[in-house]
């Protein structure tokens, strides 16, 4: 008998049992409809969310025995946990943002498919454009979860007494948001795909930022940055791109920016191992299902591609758990 448990195996291979309880609740309005009634019972949830008696009563449970819900003397509530990050409205709302991940869950089904062709189980234009719902869903997606990140990144972002800001794969905009409300001087523009640009357009508007925040449909691949840039950046960017292209970009941004203006990159990354975090290898197979050239690089690398367009001074840190990303800088002698 081996002296080895084998509880950390069976705990990984059940583990995508917790991840469809939370997207299906989520997805029936579970928490918001528990959020406006407080508590209830069975027969009311299943009143309000049009469930089947029984589905609905082992999803409820289920929701109980992963801590979502609490259930007392046959009523159920939100957990703390779920009434602050699944709710629809709250100041820390995930809900939005996990979408991504549900969206994702099919292809992590088909990975062994990716492995033995190299090639991504699904188009990546779903999500850029041609899937029109698709593509709403992930830039809202973007958007929610950048709402969270943002507010531990844009304190880091030395822009002080700076005018102009290029925002380059914007996505919704929300980076160039928060940034423009830190920072009254600082005027964005956010250059993303068209059809991603349109929902952008959207958030903008409804933010009351249209005047200070220019958006730009465009590839970025192809398109002439703006010149005279104070600073870059480059937010959840660069991992859908091969080191080719990576080093290109960062060469364009280099010639963009005005001598002592600063590049920013906020991205998942390794360390040298290409295996630490977890999270960050784990999420380079995520581009692998879902895009043609994604994949995580390392901060070493990354420091290396900077060094070779011209930047100095780099410097690169991780942000603070839970979020995985981290956050590299350097100038532009």
């Amino acid at each position: 008998m081996s002296a080895i448990d084998p509880t950390r195996i069976v705990a990984m291979a059940n583990v995508f049992y917790d991840s469809c309880v939370l997207f299906a609740a989520s997805d029936l309005g579970i928490f918001k409809r528990l959020a406006e009634l407080g508590e209830a019972d069975l027969e009311t949830i299943i009143s309000a969310c049009s469930l089947d008696r029984r589905g609905g009563r082992l999803l409820l449970d289920a929701c109980v025995a992963l801590g979502l819900c609490e259930k007392r003397e046959g009523r159920y509530r939100n957990s703390p946990e779920a009434a602050l990050f699944l709710v629809s409205g709250s100041p820390a709302d995930l809900s939005g943002a996990i979408r991504y991940n549900r969206d994702v869950y099919s292809a992590w089904g088909r990975l062994r498919e990716m492995v033995q062709t190299g090639k991504p189980v699904e188009r990546p234009e779903l999500h850029l454009g041609k899937d029109e719902e698709r593509t709403r869903t992930f830039v809202l997606a973007m958007h929610h979860r950048a709402l969270g990140i943002g507010q531990a990144v844009v304190p880091l972002l030395d822009l002080s007494g700076k005018k102009k800001i290029l925002d380059v794969g914007g996505g919704p905009g929300t980076y160039s948001m928060l940034i423009a409300r830190a920072f009254p001087g600082v005027e964005c523009t956010v250059l993303d795909l068209p059809e991603v640009v349109k929902i952008a357009g959207e958030l903008v508007g409804q933010a009351g930022m249209a005047e200070r925040i220019k958006l730009v449909g465009g590839d970025y691949h192809r398109i002439t940055f703006p010149e005279a840039n104070d600073a870059v950046l480059f937010f959840g960017v660069l991992h859908q791109e091969d080191e080719e292209t990576i080093r290109d970009l960062l060469r364009r941004a280099h010639d963009c920016l005005v001598p002592g203006g600063r590049i920013y990159v906020l991205d998942m990354m390794t360390d040298s191992s290409r295996a630490r975090p977890k999270f960050s290898a784990l999420f380079s197979l995520n581009m692998a299902l879902t895009t043609e050239r994604g994949w995580v690089f390392s901060d070493e690398d990354l420091s290396r591609w900077l060094a070779e367009a011209g930047f100095g001074d780099f410097s690169c840190r991780s942000l603070p758990p839970p979020m995985p990303h981290w956050l590299a800088s350097a100038r532009r002698p």
